[in-house]
């Protein structure tokens, strides 16, 4: 060969392949995990900010929100109370930088209450500029930023979900600080590098270490080729490579010593195989912990999921201040009513009682004595009933009561009874007295008449009450007059 060509010796590229051998073994593992690591990491942000989002935006009826409209409302109650709330939330979870409530008008999104506490706090009515799509998909459904966004707030990672009653037209907003989260991602990668490097490191001196195994023998070898060519034949080799080169070196010493190499090396191999078997046996143990604990890991987080799932559907079914039914729900147990009548003949009667000046308790002691003679209300009732009746907070101070086998009759019993339950026991709010009185209205469904029907009579009776002067029972037996 000409001397002028490229010649790398054994050892050169020994240490090459193992090295990048190695590295690309190492390097692989390390990618993948840095890659899952860092995917889990953002997944389990969203997943906070997400079940956050959904679990906060049920304690907001955007129905009270309506009559916040621009910066002249700052100082509407409403306001101030959910103003305090959101910060109250903030406050209880350092990872929150703001939450927020935002009005869809047409097609802008403008802010309603914003929880931020320096003089750079949004007004209401103020316009939100740049509406990513993630926040627009937040006003039907829960949604998560699936990158870091950045605006005139700073950048940050976004979840959202729509308010209680929103109607596709109003969403809560919550923004994680993406300084706490690049932090992290940073911390992620710092480590993903430091274990690149320590990779490099160890794939350089373990491949030094092979080729030195390797080419330390054939050094020797050629040492004592170029011996016995000088007629040195006297001298020994004195190496131990404990592997196929050995026996090359125990050739040009003696061949009586074969076989003792050979059962010699047989143990070795032994020996070798039976780590090997070690090693594999901890891995395959430690693989298996790894699984288990990932396995109760996924578990645990399906059963929250699941709790989480019911709590919010039975959120979905009932009135958050009084426990009661809501409207809707109440709507699905009458038409269950509607349909025994039409197959049994069974009678049922409805009753809806409104609390007579309701709103002079809100203006006088204010809304949070209203609240209280709501629930105070909503007890009195349920315990005048029977254990097969239905009540349901049907509106404002409106209650609607679902009476099954019972005629007219037995109607204008129970509602004198609840009448007087209310009229006769005054309210209590901070050592004051509050008299209270209601006005009911009582009407039985009709058969073969829309259930619409039997509503619209028992609203007329109960305007018929309240139009006699109040704290009265009143009903209709026949069809509405005003139908």
């Amino acid at each position: 060969m000409s001397p002028s060509r490229f010649r790398m010796t054994i050892r050169g590229k020994l240490i090459v392949s193992h090295f990048f051998a190695i590295l690309l073994v190492s390097g692989s593992i390390g990618s993948f995990f840095y890659l899952n690591a860092h995917d889990s990491l953002l997944r389990q942000l969203q997943d906070r900010l997400q079940s956050s989002a959904a679990l906060i935006s049920r304690t907001f009826d955007a129905e009270k929100l309506g009559t916040i409209k621009g910066p002249s409302d700052m100082e509407n109650p409403v306001y101030l109370e959910t103003l305090r709330e959101l910060r109250m939330f903030r406050r209880m979870n350092k990872d929150i930088a703001y939450l927020y409530i935002m009005r869809k008008v047409g097609e802008k999104v403008v802010f309603v209450v914003d929880s931020d506490e320096t003089d750079r706090q949004a007004k209401p009515g103020s316009v939100y500029e740049d509406v990513p799509v993630t926040m627009l998909s937040g006003f039907t459904g829960l949604s998560v930023d699936d990158r870091i966004y950045t605006d005139e707030w700073g950048s940050f990672l976004s979840g959202y979900a729509p308010l209680l009653n929103g109607m596709g037209e109003y969403l809560l907003g919550i923004d994680m600080r993406a300084d706490e989260v690049k932090r992290k991602f940073h911390i992620l990668r710092v480590s993903g590098i430091a274990s690149l490097f320590g990779s490099i490191i160890l794939a350089f001196l373990f491949s030094q270490y092979l080729s030195d195994r390797f080419t330390t023998p054939i050094r020797l070898l050629i040492s004592r080729c170029k011996a016995i060519a000088d007629g040195r034949i006297e001298k020994r080799l004195a190496v131990e490579t404990r592997d196929e080169m050995n026996d090359l070196v125990e050739a040009f010493n003696t061949m009586s010593g074969h076989l003792a190499s050979a059962e010699k090396k047989k143990q070795e191999a032994f020996d070798a195989l039976q780590k090997s078997r070690d090693e594999l046996e901890i891995r395959v143990e430690q693989r298996t912990r790894d699984l288990k604990e990932i396995n109760e890991r996924m578990s645990m987080e399906m059963a929250e999921k699941i709790r989480a799932q019911k709590a919010l559907e039975e959120a979905a079914m009932t009135d958050p201040l009084t426990g009661l039914l809501n409207r809707r729900s109440m709507m699905a147990h009458l038409q269950h009513q509607v349909a025994r009548n039409h197959r049994s003949g069974e009678p049922f009667t409805l009753l809806i009682a409104d609390l007579d000046h309701f709103k002079k308790i809100n203006d006088t002691y204010g809304h949070a004595a209203g609240d209280h003679v709501l629930i105070e209300t909503a007890k009195r009732i349920s315990a005048h009933i029977r254990g097969q009746d239905i009540v349901a907070r049907w509106g404002g101070e409106e209650f609607l009561i679902l009476l099954p086998e019972t005629d007219i009759d037995g109607g204008k019993i129970v509602a004198e009874k609840i009448r007087q339950r209310i009229g006769v026991m005054p309210y209590l709010w901070g050592g004051k007295v509050i008299p209270l009185t209601t006005s009911i209205g009582v009407a039985p469904f009709i058969k073969d008449k829309p259930l619409d029907d039997c509503i619209r009579r028992a609203d007329y009776t109960l305007y018929k009450a309240k139009h006699l002067g109040r704290n009265r029972v009143e009903w209709e037996e026949g069809e509405n007059p005003l139908s």
